[in-house]
């Protein structure tokens, strides 16, 4: 099963560091994507740049509203994935408890769809109340 592990960071942190510190930072981050890479779990994934360099696109009463910066606000910032294939979620949770970012901050895991809407059918996604009944 695919999983992505995002790591949710307090972007100010990184320029708060000395250089030492950020270069034991991402050694660790080399280790670990090496031993993902090693294991032959890792799958795909990259960091990502300033939530200050981001764009956000949606549509209001049918016009197109193009913002600058992050939608959200929020302290924790997403600075990265990682796409791994394990076989169960006790193993995706193992691989991130060994993340560097959980130190310092949040790694978020979950389960990919195995497929995309090009080669499913539609029907597996819609939800009924029947259905939202039996999880209840």
């Amino acid at each position: 099963m695919k999983y992505v592990l995002f790591d949710y960071v307090r972007e100010a942190g990184w320029h708060e560091l000395a250089k030492s510190e950020q270069e034991r930072w991402l050694g660790a981050y080399k280790s670990y994507m090496q031993a993902m890479n090693e294991a032959g779990v890792w799958k795909g994934g990259g960091g990502l740049k300033s939530p200050t360099a981001a764009t956000t696109v949606r549509i209001r009463d049918g016009k197109t509203e193009v913002l600058d910066g992050p939608y959200a606000d929020t302290k924790e910032q997403l600075g990265g994935f990682h796409i791994i294939e394990v076989d169960d979620l006790d193993a995706a949770l193992a691989w991130a408890a060994r993340s560097p970012t959980a130190l310092h901050g949040v790694v978020e895991v979950r389960p990919l769809y195995q497929d995309s809407l090009l080669n499913r059918d539609i029907a597996e996604y819609i939800k009924t109340a029947e259905d939202e009944t039996k999880r209840s």
